[in-house]
């Protein structure tokens, strides 16, 4: 049985000094579930993302968040809603230590950010609660290294990490196993899945293993259109999706 819709697309559609990059695009995320936008480059994964994250306007189309309409509600005022994004490029603090970039995204979830300048007596308050959102992500050993030093698939869990610290009710994700080597592909593939059901993920991913393995619904875009929509294995024997991917018999002669 589907739970309820907590984010949702109606017909929303975003041109660029006359080029459409996205059109008339509906789709729905279901609670405690992972959603994945998957579709071949230039398909207008990037842009609906950033729509449904509102760091774009929609030129038509609405985008609700629990059933109330932010299509022009600001990013910062979503994410006290609720909904908090991730970036393609990892997005941590290189010159803070693991521990103190958990610990900033906890000081601004208590509308503290700024204590970020205060001595380390005061911002002590909150590394319980940062060291054991590192030890649910496996990140406990590193928790004292600058967190620049750290392997790339490693900074994306940090980030992740930092994200889960805002403590968001929807959680999407850009590309999060972009440029990662297969050992952390493995080890976000398992974070994310275990997000659900107490969040619920929108992810954008190029990797079709990841997304067949982890997500519960998928949405195909092609050339700025929902090409398909439901479980993986029906998309993926879609024909259009085929084509859309690997191109017609006749391209491929």
């Amino acid at each position: 049985m589907k739970t309820a819709v907590v984010l949702e697309a109606k017909g929303v559609s975003k041109t660029f000094l006359g080029f459409k990059a996205v059109d008339d695009v509906s789709l729905s995320v279901h609670q405690g579930t992972v959603h994945a936008l998957i579709g071949p480059n230039g398909a207008g994964k990037t842009t609906m993302f950033n729509l449904m994250t509102r760091f774009i306007d929609p030129t038509a189309g609405e985008i609700l968040l629990f059933g109330e309409k932010i299509t022009r509600v600001k990013p910062s005022t979503i994410a006290r809603r609720g909904l908090v994004r991730s970036f393609q490029i990892s997005a941590v603090y290189p010159h803070l230590d693991v521990l103190e970039n958990v610990r900033l995204a906890i000081q601004r979830r208590h509308g503290s950010s700024m204590d970020f300048w205060r001595s380390q007596k005061t911002l002590a308050r909150f590394d319980g609660e940062a060291m054991a959102m590192l030890d649910s992500v496996g990140l406990t050993a590193v928790a004292n290294q600058l967190a620049g030093s750290l392997p790339y698939g490693r900074r994306r869990i940090l980030e992740i990490a930092a994200t889960l610290a805002l403590k968001p009710k929807v959680i999407l994700l850009d590309e999060p196993m972009a440029g990662v080597g297969v050992e952390d592909i493995e080890r976000i593939s398992r974070l994310v899945r275990a997000l659900v059901p107490a969040h619920t993920v929108l992810m954008v991913e190029h990797n079709l293993s990841v997304v067949s393995t982890i997500s519960d619904s998928v949405t195909v875009l092609a050339r700025g259109r929902v090409l398909a929509s439901g479980a993986y294995a029906e998309v993926a024997a879609d024909p259009q999706v085929i084509e859309a991917y690997i191109g017609s018999p006749q391209e491929a002669a």
